[in-house]
């Protein structure tokens, strides 16, 4: 860590680390997990390959993702049993969400009795969240809920929050990137934070000038690469720092009530919103500030419409297509869009060394949704992508189909044992998922 007043900031993996961590037992880069959950399904035709193996075509909505076809495994057949009526009726999208990351059944409710399970990153955060300043990190674009009836009889609590503490207790998300900022970067001491976020504004300063000194003394210790990839690191952060001031100067908020501070603000460009959480994704994984994180682009039922791309109708309306093509033109100019997105955070992974190999090498990325087609509903053969190659225990490049019903849970079963956290069942798991480290 680097510390100033009201400071910590972490550091990114060097070389000059290795030694400790081979002192405890370990000389490898930390592994990370993270999910990335998009809503209402996809246009599947356009999702999966038509073959099976390393020597398969990207489909269309996957070409933004050509320059890591070698880093990705595309997951077909995947089920998620517990986001099915299952004698409930109807909430598909909150089911979809709720069991997401459970493998659990959530109880159809729309008032404070909620229940769903746990989930397999706050499984994990209890297992190895010690390790780092932060257990998991969990952010996204649309705010959370936790009452009111939003799908069928179900709580919103369930179509807006994909991470669940306790099968009673979801994780609420920060949507907004100053707050997350200045999470994981300060050491969050009573009255601190707030000292250091006034002397930053009043002397116009960057929370790198707190630590200008430590940084200093550091650098002079550390030999030619190190020293570079500190100047890296410590650039990125200064740049994201200054992206965040210009997106909240450019928004336009109500005045204040009385005595209640200003917001922050959160940029109005949507494609802005989602690269500076990435980018703070990044930086929290570099750092080693987390190694887990669920990244929400929507909340499941969203119908945000994306005019920017030219879609002016709402997504959820648009994924009851009822079998339109000019629908379907539509739906896969969005699912492109947030593809596209996702092809942002791999390249920034991607970006970064880590010893012999780079960040995105050490992660496990699962990206993907708890419906397949909006306009059936179905939770069978579900969009799942899995990226990044885990320490070297996944090999990706290639496609895989899984029979019928196999759940999704498999997945997960299979990416804690490459945490080192070995459970005999999770959520409504049938036992690990073969084939991941070919």
């Amino acid at each position: 860590m680097l510390r100033g007043i009201g400071t910590a900031l972490a550091l990114p993996w060097l070389e000059a680390m290795a030694p400790l961590r081979a002192g405890a037992g370990d000389s490898r880069p930390p592994r990370r997990m993270a999910f990335v959950y998009v809503p209402n399904g996809v246009h599947m035709p356009d999702f999966t390959p038509a073959a099976v193996g390393p020597n398969y075509e990207l489909p269309y909505l996957l070409e933004p993702l050509a320059p890591f076809k070698n880093d990705i495994l595309i997951l077909s057949g995947l089920t998620l049993d517990k986001a099915r009526p299952n004698g409930d009726g109807p909430g598909d999208h909150a089911r979809a969400m709720a069991a997401f990351l459970t493998g659990r059944q959530p109880r159809k409710t729309a008032g404070a009795d909620i229940r769903a399970g746990i989930s397999v990153d706050q499984l994990a955060a209890q297992k190895i969240g010690d390790q780092t300043n932060l257990p998991s990190l969990e952010i996204g674009c649309d705010r959370g809920l936790q009452s009111g009836n939003c799908d069928s009889g179900y709580s919103c609590a369930y179509s807006a929050n994909l991470s669940w503490r306790t099968e009673s207790t979801p994780v609420p998300k920060e949507v907004d990137p100053r707050l997350v900022f200045e999470r994981l970067f300060s050491n969050e001491r009573r009255g601190e934070l707030a000292e250091s976020r006034a002397r930053r504004d009043r002397y116009r300063q960057s929370i790198l000038d707190l630590v200008a000194d430590d940084a200093a003394r550091l650098k002079a210790r550390l030999g030619a690469t190190d020293q570079r990839k500190m100047d890296e690191y410590l650039t990125s952060i200064r740049e994201l720092e200054l992206r965040i001031q210009r997106a909240a100067a450019g928004s336009v908020k109500e005045p204040p009530k009385p005595d209640m501070a200003p917001p922050t603000g959160i940029p109005k460009d949507y494609q802005e919103h989602i690269r500076l959480l990435t980018d703070l994704l990044v930086l929290a994984f570099q750092a080693d500030l987390t190694r887990i994180c669920t990244f929400v682009y929507a909340n499941d039922g969203s119908n945000r419409s994306y005019p920017f791309i030219g879609v002016s109708e709402g997504h959820h309306d648009l994924s009851h297509h009822g079998g339109s093509k000019a629908k379907h033109e539509k739906l896969k100019k969005i699912n492109r869009f947030h593809l596209t997105q996702f092809a942002y955070l791999l390249d920034k992974l991607k970006a970064i060394r880590e010893g012999d190999s780079t960040l995105l090498d050490q992660c496990m990325i699962v990206y993907g949704s708890g419906i397949g087609d909006g306009n059936r509903h179905n939770h069978d053969d579900l969009p799942i992508l899995l990226a990044g190659k885990g320490g070297g225990s996944i090999r990706p490049g290639r496609h895989l189909r899984y029979p019928k019903e196999t759940p999704l849970m498999n997945l997960y079963l299979s990416m804690l044992d490459r945490l080192d956290i070995h459970v005999d069942s999770f959520g409504d798991s049938t036992g690990r998922l073969p084939g991941l480290d070919g």
